[in-house]
Protein backbone atom coordinates (compact mmCIF):
# COMPACT_ATOMS: atom_id res chain seq x y z
CA UNK A 1 0.00 0.00 0.00
CA UNK A 2 1.03 3.53 -0.87
CA UNK A 3 1.75 6.48 1.93
CA UNK A 4 -1.58 8.11 0.33
CA UNK A 5 -3.34 4.86 0.48
CA UNK A 6 -2.38 4.82 4.46
CA UNK A 7 -3.38 8.29 4.35
CA UNK A 8 -6.63 7.84 3.53
CA UNK A 9 -7.28 4.72 5.50
CA UNK A 10 -5.84 6.94 8.54
CA UNK A 11 -8.94 9.61 7.69
CA UNK A 12 -11.72 7.13 7.13
CA UNK A 13 -10.73 5.50 10.03
CA UNK A 14 -10.56 8.48 11.94
CA UNK A 15 -12.95 11.38 10.22
CA UNK A 16 -15.56 11.62 13.15
CA UNK A 17 -13.23 12.50 15.47
CA UNK A 18 -11.75 15.35 12.83
CA UNK A 19 -15.05 17.00 12.40
CA UNK A 20 -15.50 20.93 13.25
CA UNK A 21 -18.73 21.43 12.71
CA UNK A 22 -19.99 24.98 13.26
CA UNK A 23 -16.39 26.01 13.43
CA UNK A 24 -15.87 29.93 12.01
CA UNK A 25 -13.79 30.31 8.92
CA UNK A 26 -12.22 33.00 10.52
CA UNK A 27 -9.55 32.27 12.31
CA UNK A 28 -9.81 32.50 15.96
CA UNK A 29 -6.28 34.24 16.65
CA UNK A 30 -6.45 36.39 13.54
CA UNK A 31 -3.01 36.02 12.42
CA UNK A 32 -1.91 34.03 9.65
CA UNK A 33 1.52 32.30 9.39
CA UNK A 34 4.00 31.64 6.61
CA UNK A 35 6.41 29.09 6.88
CA UNK A 36 8.16 26.22 5.55
CA UNK A 37 6.98 22.48 4.07
CA UNK A 38 9.55 21.22 6.34
CA UNK A 39 7.97 18.34 7.93
CA UNK A 40 10.21 19.27 11.16
CA UNK A 41 8.12 22.43 10.89
CA UNK A 42 5.31 21.78 13.35
CA UNK A 43 3.74 25.30 13.43
CA UNK A 44 1.12 24.34 15.60
CA UNK A 45 2.97 22.69 18.28
CA UNK A 46 5.67 25.29 18.25
CA UNK A 47 3.24 28.22 19.18
CA UNK A 48 0.95 26.30 21.46
CA UNK A 49 -2.26 26.94 18.58
CA UNK A 50 -5.08 24.48 17.82
CA UNK A 51 -7.64 23.94 14.75
CA UNK A 52 -9.34 26.92 14.28
CA UNK A 53 -7.20 29.52 15.43
CA UNK A 54 -4.58 30.24 12.61
CA UNK A 55 -3.98 30.90 8.52
CA UNK A 56 -0.93 28.97 8.03
CA UNK A 57 0.82 29.04 4.54
CA UNK A 58 3.30 26.99 3.53
CA UNK A 59 5.96 26.37 0.78
CA UNK A 60 9.81 25.67 0.36
CA UNK A 61 11.45 28.10 2.26
CA UNK A 62 8.83 29.69 3.71
CA UNK A 63 9.64 32.31 1.39
CA UNK A 64 7.30 35.29 0.24
CA UNK A 65 5.97 34.89 -3.29
CA UNK A 66 3.55 36.83 -4.69
CA UNK A 67 0.92 33.63 -4.23
CA UNK A 68 2.10 34.16 -0.62
CA UNK A 69 1.25 37.65 -0.74
CA UNK A 70 -2.14 36.81 -2.58
CA UNK A 71 -2.79 34.53 0.10
CA UNK A 72 -2.28 36.97 2.93
CA UNK A 73 -4.39 39.55 1.20
CA UNK A 74 -7.28 37.26 1.16
CA UNK A 75 -6.98 36.35 5.12
CA UNK A 76 -6.49 39.68 6.19
CA UNK A 77 -9.39 40.96 3.48
CA UNK A 78 -11.87 38.82 3.33
CA UNK A 79 -11.56 36.43 6.74
CA UNK A 80 -9.91 39.11 9.12
CA UNK A 81 -6.77 38.62 10.38
CA UNK A 82 -4.66 41.24 11.36
CA UNK A 83 -1.36 39.73 12.13
CA UNK A 84 1.16 38.13 9.97
CA UNK A 85 4.27 36.31 10.95
CA UNK A 86 7.00 34.58 8.99
CA UNK A 87 8.56 31.82 10.69
CA UNK A 88 12.00 30.28 8.47
CA UNK A 89 14.07 27.82 9.97
CA UNK A 90 17.39 26.56 10.39
CA UNK A 91 18.78 23.43 8.90
CA UNK A 92 16.55 24.24 5.83
CA UNK A 93 16.56 22.38 2.64
CA UNK A 94 16.98 25.88 0.36
CA UNK A 95 19.90 27.26 2.72
CA UNK A 96 22.53 27.47 -0.11
CA UNK A 97 20.81 25.55 -2.73
CA UNK A 98 21.88 25.36 -6.09
CA UNK A 99 19.39 26.36 -7.91
CA UNK A 100 20.48 26.66 -11.39
CA UNK A 101 22.13 23.22 -10.77
CA UNK A 102 18.38 22.11 -10.10
CA UNK A 103 17.20 23.96 -13.60
CA UNK A 104 20.01 22.57 -15.30
CA UNK A 105 19.41 18.61 -13.93
CA UNK A 106 15.51 19.54 -14.74
CA UNK A 107 16.19 20.73 -18.19
CA UNK A 108 18.22 17.93 -19.35
CA UNK A 109 16.12 15.20 -17.92
CA UNK A 110 12.79 16.92 -19.14
CA UNK A 111 13.83 18.98 -22.25
CA UNK A 112 12.62 21.83 -20.31
CA UNK A 113 13.95 24.68 -18.27
CA UNK A 114 11.12 25.93 -15.58
CA UNK A 115 10.92 29.12 -14.93
CA UNK A 116 10.90 29.01 -10.96
CA UNK A 117 11.95 32.27 -9.30
CA UNK A 118 15.02 31.42 -7.35
CA UNK A 119 14.39 31.87 -3.51
CA UNK A 120 17.12 30.11 -1.87
CA UNK A 121 19.29 32.02 0.59
CA UNK A 122 22.46 31.62 2.91
CA UNK A 123 21.52 32.49 6.24
CA UNK A 124 17.68 32.33 7.62
CA UNK A 125 18.31 35.59 9.38
CA UNK A 126 18.62 37.26 5.81
CA UNK A 127 16.13 35.40 4.19
CA UNK A 128 13.67 36.43 7.00
CA UNK A 129 14.60 40.34 6.31
CA UNK A 130 13.95 39.83 2.68
CA UNK A 131 10.81 38.28 2.82
CA UNK A 132 9.35 40.96 5.65
CA UNK A 133 10.92 43.61 2.92
CA UNK A 134 8.58 42.13 0.21
CA UNK A 135 5.55 42.57 2.18
CA UNK A 136 6.31 45.86 3.91
CA UNK A 137 6.68 46.81 0.10
CA UNK A 138 2.55 45.83 -0.27
CA UNK A 139 0.29 48.50 -0.25
CA UNK A 140 -2.43 45.30 0.40
CA UNK A 141 -0.80 43.63 3.20
CA UNK A 142 -1.61 45.30 6.36
CA UNK A 143 -0.12 45.82 9.44
CA UNK A 144 3.49 45.21 10.09
CA UNK A 145 4.62 41.64 9.64
CA UNK A 146 6.94 39.73 11.89
CA UNK A 147 9.95 37.30 11.49
CA UNK A 148 11.35 35.23 13.25
CA UNK A 149 13.82 31.86 12.53
CA UNK A 150 13.05 28.61 14.58
CA UNK A 151 16.02 26.19 15.40
CA UNK A 152 15.42 22.75 14.70
CA UNK A 153 17.72 22.18 17.18
CA UNK A 154 16.86 23.89 20.06
CA UNK A 155 12.98 24.53 18.89
CA UNK A 156 13.49 28.42 20.20
CA UNK A 157 12.01 31.02 18.10
CA UNK A 158 14.27 33.93 17.88
CA UNK A 159 12.99 37.44 16.40
CA UNK A 160 14.37 38.94 13.51
CA UNK A 161 14.08 42.74 13.50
Amino acid sequence: MSAVDDFVAWNRANAAQLALPGMEKQPKRRAVILTCMDARVRVESMIGTGPGDIHVLRNAGGVVTQDVIYSIVLSQWTLGTEEVMIIQHTKCGLLGMDEDGLADRLEADTGSRPGFEKRGFVDPEDGVRHSLNLLNASPHVLGIPRGFVYDIDTGALTEIS
